[in-house]
């Protein structure tokens, strides 16, 4: 009896191993990209940067930078798929002494020390993340959002059209 409820236990585990811990907040969509190379350049970013990818997906953002920049980067995901599927982008593209993929929630994550963060989440996760990058970032940190703003509370200082798709641009004071 107690094999068999270990059996149905690791079973269990086994099934559900590449579920996220809750829910994801959005659908992955991936950002294309004509607009991770607009959002980097928006944002300057350079071999100095640390760049946070806050729902990162398939990790193109921060593999991008630390490509084309020399960035470090640090990409944040709640869902356990996507975070394999980044690091294995990451290897293929030869920077994982370059890049790391966290599996957090980031509403929750340390990104503290980010000195560009870049995000593709809905207008009211943004609006509910404000708060956070308005206290926990310093000073300087440069923030680009695809396709969403931040409502009007904390309207951007840039705002750019790429091949149809908006993004905008802040930065913490």
């Amino acid at each position: 009896m107690v094999t068999s409820a270990l059996s149905l236990v690791l079973w269990m585990a086994l099934l559900f191993q590449d579920r996220p811990s809750r829910a994801p907040d959005v659908f992955y969509v991936p950002t294309p990209p004509a607009v991770v190379e607009a959002m980097l350049k928006m944002a300057n970013v350079s071999s100095s940067d640390v760049v946070y990818d806050l729902g990162c997906g398939d990790g193109r953002i921060p593999i991008a930078a630390a490509q084309k920049y020399g960035a470090r980067g640090i990409g944040i995901d709640i869902d356990p798929a996507r975070i394999a599927e980044a690091k294995e982008n990451a290897k293929a593209a030869g920077v994982t002494d370059k890049v790391t993929f966290l599996e957090q929630d980031l509403f929750t994550s340390d990104f503290s020390n980010a000195t560009v963060v870049t995000l593709y989440l809905l207008p009211s996760l943004n609006q509910k993340l404000m708060p956070k990058l308005k206290a926990e970032l310093k000073p300087g940190t440069r923030i680009v959002s695809h396709a969403f703003d931040m409502g009007p509370e904390w309207p951007p200082e840039q705002k750019q059209e790429v091949e149809g798709k908006t993004i905008y641009y802040w930065t913490i004071k």
